[in-house]
């Protein structure tokens, strides 16, 4: 895969010294769904409106299939479809003319048919005629999908898509997105829910104030990253971990009754025989033992945590 978004050295600061992105560098394969996780105030949506030129940058360059962003403004942008965290749409109108008026911002030719096959895509073809102000809010936002991909963008830019909306309707979206990928449209969305970014992504960024922190693939990540966990229930409870098990730095819950032993998969020798044995002499009985993979979410608190 070649990129189709190229972000280099690319920094942002407004009035008063505040850095928003600090030298970000990114390359967005074309065909892949990147998703971008940070926290409130991380440079999530400087970066996208960055990326879309809506923010002009301090310094640094973006190219978009191969057009800089500054230099050729409207041919970058002519691949970029939006879809911004706020639902802001003129409530009178129909679906099927808000669809098509966006068509037409960007100087595609009239295609009712085009129009016809994004929204029953987005199942909102018997919506079409529908009022927007008459939408849930999961439609509106499916609305907002129509309006950016009426002109065809080879690129998409989700800025939390699923924000507000319910469990189901955010698992809805995921599958708009997948089909999305399967047409060809290259897709980067930015989340506050980790499982969305684990469920859809093919890689992840993780960035923290206005620096990338880390970009890999979701299952390199988290086969090099992830640690697991044993967690031990007792049969008794134990009011202390004894000292000849001092050093396997055992985590004992607050009833006693369970002990969480965190091991790193990487490691040659997991240490988990000989801590099932020091458990025994030490006479701390088992009741039941399983194993949990370190989760997503371990490895982004983790890394925020570690670069903060």
């Amino acid at each position: 895969m070649s990129a189709i978004v190229s972000v280099q050295n690319l920094r942002k600061s407004y009035a008063g010294g505040f850095e928003a992105l600090k030298g970000v560098n990114l390359d967005i394969q074309e065909g892949e769904i990147l998703a971008l996780l940070g926290p409130n105030g991380a440079g999530k949506t400087t970066l996208i409106s960055t990326i879309c030129g809506i923010t002009v940058p301090t310094s640094g360059h973006v190219t978009v299939g191969g057009h800089d962003t500054q230099a050729d403004f409207r041919a970058a942008r002519s691949l970029i479809g939006l879809v911004p965290q706020e639902i802001n749409l003129e409530p009178f109108e129909t679906v099927f003319s808000t669809v098509r008026f966006s068509r037409g911002l960007f100087g595609k030719p009239r295609d009712d048919g085009y129009i016809e096959k994004i929204l029953n895509q987005l199942s909102l073809g018997d919506k079409k005629n529908a009022k927007i102000m008459t939408l849930s809010g999961g439609m509106k936002r499916r609305v907002l999908i129509a309006k950016a991909l009426a002109h065809e963008p080879r690129v998409l830019f989700l800025d939390e898509p699923t924000a507000g909306v319910d469990v189901e309707l955010r698992k809805d979206m995921w599958d708009v997105v997948a089909d999305l990928k399967s047409s060809g449209v290259t897709i980067i969305l930015t989340t506050h829910y980790i499982e969305e970014a684990e469920a859809i992504a093919d890689r992840v960024g993780v960035i923290n104030k206005g620096e990338i922190l880390l970009v890999q693939d979701k299952a390199e990540m988290m086969a090099q990253m992830g640690q697991k966990q044993l967690q031990i229930a007792l049969a008794t409870a134990t009011q202390d971990i004894p000292a000849a098990l001092a050093h396997y730095n055992l985590d004992r819950a607050d009833d006693g009754l369970t002990l969480t032993y965190t091991y790193d998969t990487k490691g040659e020798r997991t240490g988990i025989t000989t801590l099932l044995a020091d458990l025994a002499k030490a006479g701390l009985k088992l009741k039941d033992i399983q194993t949990r993979q370190s989760s997503l979410e371990d490895i982004f608190v983790g890394l925020v945590k570690e670069k903060a």
